[in-house]
């Protein structure tokens, strides 16, 4: 199940494309969230849910990543939106700097040459007091994180330039590499990938990016468990994955910590200038929290981690 740089849809179920749509705090799709394809027709509108039929198909070129877009097209998204990606040598300086942190020394995966890296081949040890299991199951998040190259680095989003699987240095590709150097037995394998997935997140505005990050990360599962356990994944456990990417991943304006636009709009609605600048119901965007094995807004998560800080300094 190899994979280009864009994502082909084809290579999986309905189902599993279909669970990758699903917005968890509707319980709806994932909006467009941009104007960039409303001379495509009315469902197309920033507004609207990103529907199956919509992207496959004589659709399936429709959404791109940004490198793939043209030259015009990315101007106008970083001026309408500020989008701007990082080049994968950069997010490796940054995700190095939060492992120097957490592991109290430097170089623990790789060594930083000019714009580039040297990959550590020895297996990571870990400091006193702490264990892999533990490095698992640390939560990291991705603000804005477009096509998430800070959670995984398929390939450069900046050059197109892919990379490979030994060589990636997202944080997700990071505990990847601690599973695989850490578990013996498939069983084991798959139960510390799934809990190496329920412990990345990212949000992000734009539909289209969106949709790209949770592909990026489904099909970095399949480079992952394709090159330990040598066959592909079944369509159970690639709808599992999926559905804690969806949720995981989620669709919001990151001022308001509500879904973009406030509330969603199904295809079939008439907008108004009112539906677009008067009052709406806030609805603020929903997580999961696995290991606690419950559902909350990500604003609370918010307060609880300030309310925390707050204590320390106390």
């Amino acid at each position: 199940m190899a994979f280009t740089i864009d994502v082909d849809e084809g290579k999986w179920s309905k189902k599993v494309l279909e669970t990758l749509l699903i917005d968890r705090t509707t319980n709806r799709n994932i909006v467009w969230g941009t104007d960039d394809y409303e001379d495509l027709g009315e469902e197309y509108n920033s507004h609207f849910p990103i529907l199956f039929h919509l992207i496959t198909g004589e659709n399936g070129s429709v959404i791109q990543p940004r490198i793939l877009k043209t030259k015009e097209n990315q101007g106008n998204r970083t001026k309408k939106k500020a989008e701007v990606f990082t080049p994968s040598w950069i997010c490796n300086v940054q995700n190095n700097l939060v492992d120097k942190a957490w592991f109290e020394r430097e170089h623990v995966f790789n060594i930083e040459k000019e714009k580039t890296w040297e990959v550590n081949t020895e297996k990571i040890e870990f400091p006193k007091g702490k264990t892999w299991k533990k490095y698992i199951d640390e939560n990291r998040l991705e603000i804005t994180c477009g096509e998430a190259p800070y959670l995984v680095c398929r390939y450069d989003t900046v050059t197109g330039e892919p990379i490979e699987l030994q060589q990636r240095i997202g944080i997700l590709d990071r505990k990847m590499r601690i599973v695989n150097e850490n578990t013996k037995t498939e069983k084991d394998w798959i139960k510390w990938s799934e809990r190496a997935f329920q412990s990345v997140y990212g949000f992000e505005f734009q539909g289209d990016s969106l949709l790209i990050a949770r592909e990026n990360l489904l099909a970095s599962y399949c480079d992952y468990y394709e090159a330990r356990l040598k066959r592909e994944p079944e369509e159970k456990e690639l709808l599992n994955i999926a559905r804690i990417i969806s949720w995981n991943l989620w669709q919001m304006d990151g001022l308001t910590y509500t879904i973009p636009y406030q509330e969603a709009v199904e295809p079939n609605m008439q907008l108004s200038i009112f539906d677009l600048t008067g009052e709406e119901q806030k609805v603020l965007c929903i997580i999961k929290d696995w290991r606690a094995r419950k559902n909350i807004t990500f604003q609370d998560l918010l307060n609880k981690e300030v309310g925390a800080n707050d204590r320390k300094q106390d």
